[in-house]
């Protein structure tokens, strides 16, 4: 089984939408998702069924229990800490392959004790004066574009004559 391009971490996620659209990027890029409990929803077949969520079964998904949990299955893992709060942009970090890309829970995003532990990794998409966070799937679908434009560049992943996305 080929390596993904990129891990995709969502912390606490409390709407189902984002997490149903965040979940079809990964599948469209091939990026791990990695789900941290408690989620605000349910995620058991009924509920995606009702969703329409026919993609979730090509889903490569990891459920962690919590923070801790999630930190001991990754150990040695590379993180970014998406965060409105950030001063440094996701454009002046350099994406490896490999990544975990960590993003907040809607209503509140990362904690401060999770963003202090680590600030060196903390990123951001600038925005204007004043304006305070966007909708998370959105930000997800930049940073993970933005991530595999950096990969393309260093020949890490390729895009062929059709237009679609080539993994190593």
């Amino acid at each position: 089984m080929r390596s993904p391009p990129i891990h995709v971490v969502l912390y606490k996620p409390e709407i189902p939408n984002n997490t149903g659209a965040i979940g079809r990027l990964c599948v469209g890029v091939g990026a791990r998702l990695h789900l941290i409990h408690p989620l605000g929803f349910d995620l058991d077949e009924k509920a995606r069924r009702r969703a329409g969520l026919d993609y979730w079964p090509r889903i490569d998904l990891c459920q962690h229990t919590d923070w801790d949990a999630y930190l001991a299955a990754t150990p040695g893992a590379r993180r970014w800490l998406l965060t409105a709060h950030a001063t440094r942009t996701v454009f002046d970090a350099e994406l490896r392959s490999g990544d975990h890309l960590v993003f907040g829970p809607e209503g509140s995003g990362l904690p401060p004790d999770l963003l202090d532990s680590a600030p060196d990794q903390a990123v951001g998409l600038p925005m204007l004066p004043g304006e305070r966070s966007m909708n998370v799937a959105n930000v997800a679908c930049a940073v993970v574009y933005e991530s595999l434009r950096q990969q393309l560049t260093k020949g890490v992943v390729a895009v062929n004559a059709s237009g679609r996305l080539e993994l190593s």
